[in-house]
């Protein structure tokens, strides 16, 4: 696989992520919206909850922490440099809506369908019993 093949910006179709005890939960639920983009050597990644829930009390910056809450809930994002290798993409994250990704990577396999879509698998929280393989299916649309 070569950056080419990636390069561009795609939507997400749908994001599942299946737990070794055989629970399939969609994080976001089953409609999400967003889109990740990789360019010659940045990426960066937006996922959301469709329709996201308003906020209902104050403004961007002075909602309740409940509000604010739910917004985090519903939300994804970060960005980075990224590589390729041996059938998997890796993600160099510099910036992440959860602080704990940043400065770390994100690796995922590359599985490319036959119908143009774009699946990233991942390994996650492997040997706990919250163990889960997520798969997140892109297409470019636009």
């Amino acid at each position: 696989m070569e950056k080419n093949d990636i390069k561009g910006r795609w939507y997400i179709q749908s994001w599942t992520q299946e737990y070794d005890d055989g629970r399939v939960v969609h994080p976001f639920g089953e409609k999400v919206e967003g889109f990740i983009e990789y360019g010659d050597s940045t990426m960066f990644c937006l996922v959301t909850k469709s329709p996201r829930t308003p906020f209902t009390s104050g403004g961007q910056w002075d909602a309740s922490d409940a509000d604010k809450a739910s917004a985090y809930n519903e939300y994804l994002s970060y960005a980075g440099d990224y590589s390729l290798e041996d059938g998997h993409v890796t993600h160099h994250v510099e910036l992440s809506i959860f602080p704990n990704w940043q400065g770390g990577k994100q690796r995922r396999k590359i599985v490319q369908g036959s119908d143009g879509e774009l699946m990233l698998i991942a390994r996650l929280e492997e040997g706990t019993p919250e163990a889960r393989t997520a798969r997140l299916t892109w297409r470019r649309t636009r």
